[in-house]
């Protein structure tokens, strides 16, 4: 590693050891973009790095509300605002228990490069709150999302900061935000995305980060000489990204034999019914393990960990971060797997990584395969300020797209810094940052 990347890296975990999420993260992202710093002395003299790691505004804030039974609860929020380079500050509300800001910094900091690959202009931020949504009531959602949003919406604007969904936060949640924002500033604009299709959302926005990152698998596959055609997948999860990327990946020839939550997964040799898949988690909000009982044939197991056990060509992991570690990785491995795509942010641990790398396994990091999602956020934010709306056909087109030249560009970087031309961590670590530097520089000490 180079000396100055080294040196900042240090001084990172000295003064952020209680967030392993976030160190993790910097770890991966600084080992990855230090032989720019060797063609480029000037950043050092300039301080960017210290600059870039660090986050230009960090808002905490507590949420109180009230429950069905009258009682006052109180939750923790944040806002990471973290780079606004290359324009205002875009990322999700997390609504989660594991919620902190050690989490919500990795987040951020992965957002940053994520949309810079894009191609278009949105800085990189994040935010959440340890609230659950999961066993509340449909008032005590509303409650919390209004109080929630009555604080944070002095931080955030259609040309400052733009949240959307995440983890625990869908259009139920995006919905009652949106009316107390609009209630308080009276401002009818694109504060956020992910909005119902009624009042300024997207066609093509719930299905575009598992759209995308089967979009990014394709072309990494052909750029290598293999197809997407007839071979087995595995998806983690069963939440909006993987019930899209399994849809697509579907679509595109291959059979998805797996899926899970967070209490376990099925296995259906038969490849999985997503119709089923989409009744249970998208109309019912329940459990996975509920496919078993309703498709012959399939069998559930307790423990989301062992669905790395099943061989397969393809695996998505697109639960959460940290679900696929060195072990999973190694059975993937011995299975014959050949390409991983992440669908969810940082899913594969280091060590998981680094053997996937060493194995010449294809590997999909998730800035860039899973920036689809952000990517038509951005599109949302385009048409909010148009005063208009564009086909699902449309928006889905310029998905292809973007996601095409996310790959080339990864590619470039890879083969100009990488060790070998296929180390698409290092090119889209070092094609998103080049982007956000040139533009730190031009701005001056800011």
């Amino acid at each position: 590693m180079n000396a100055y990347t080294s040196r900042v890296l240090e001084g990172l975990k000295t003064r952020n050891a209680h967030e392993p999420e976030f160190i993790q993260a910097a770890t991966e992202i600084l080992n990855s973009i230090s032989p720019v710093f060797d063609k480029h002395p000037e950043y050092e003299a300039a301080s960017l790095l210290e600059r870039f790691v660090e986050p230009e505004r960090v808002i905490i804030f507590r949420v109180p509300w009230i429950d069905d039974q009258g009682k006052a609860q109180v939750n923790r929020a944040y806002r990471v605002q973290y780079n606004s380079a290359i324009g205002p500050y875009k990322g999700g509300i997390r609504l989660h228990p594991s919620v902190n800001l050690g989490i919500l910094k990795f987040l951020g900091m992965e957002q940053i490069l994520k949309n810079s690959l894009t191609g278009l202009p949105i800085g990189g931020g994040k935010g959440g709150c340890d609230f659950d949504p999961k066993g509340k009531s449909d008032n005590e959602v509303m409650r919390f999302c209004q109080s929630f949003m009555t604080e944070l919406f002095k931080y955030v604007g259609a040309d400052t900061d733009v949240p959307a969904g995440d983890i625990g936060t869908g259009a139920r949640e995006i919905g009652y935000m949106y009316g107390q924002y609009k209630r308080i500033t009276g401002l009818y604009e694109g504060v956020l995305t992910g909005k119902g299709l009624t009042y300024g959302g997207s066609l093509g926005r719930k299905q575009a980060t598992g759209y995308g990152l089967c979009y990014f698998v394709k072309n990494m596959l052909e750029a290598n000489g293999k197809a997407i055609e007839g071979q087995t997948v595995l998806v983690s999860g069963s939440g909006n990204v993987a019930i899209y990327a399994a849809e697509k990946i579907t679509e595109m020839g291959a059979k998805v034999v797996a899926m899970s939550d967070s209490n376990g997964y099925v296995y259906d040799a038969n490849g999985i019914n997503l119709a089923v898949v989409k009744q249970i988690k998208e109309v019912e909000r329940g459990r996975i393990r509920e496919y078993a009982a309703r498709v012959p044939g399939s069998v559930y197991t307790e423990g989301c960990k062992g669905i790395w056990n099943i061989p397969c060509d393809i695996a998505l992991p697109c639960a959460t971060q940290n679900e696929l570690d060195g072990e999973a990785a190694n059975a993937l491995v011995a299975n014959g797997c050949y390409a991983v795509g992440e669908g969810a942010n940082m899913p594969s641990t280091l060590e998981a990584t680094e053997i996937f790398l060493q194995n010449d396994v294809l590997f999909a990091p998730g800035k860039a395969a899973n920036a689809g999602g952000v990517a038509t956020s951005a599109l949302e934010m385009s048409q909010n300020s148009m005063r208009l709306s564009w086909s699902f056909e449309e928006v889905d087109e310029k998905l292809k797209g973007i996601m095409k030249g996310i790959f080339t560009q990864c590619a470039a970087a890879a083969k100009e810094y990488g060790d070998k031309p296929t180390n698409y961590v290092i090119g889209a670590n070092i094609a998103g940052f080049l982007k956000v530097a040139e533009a730190m520089m031009a701005q001056g000490v800011v």
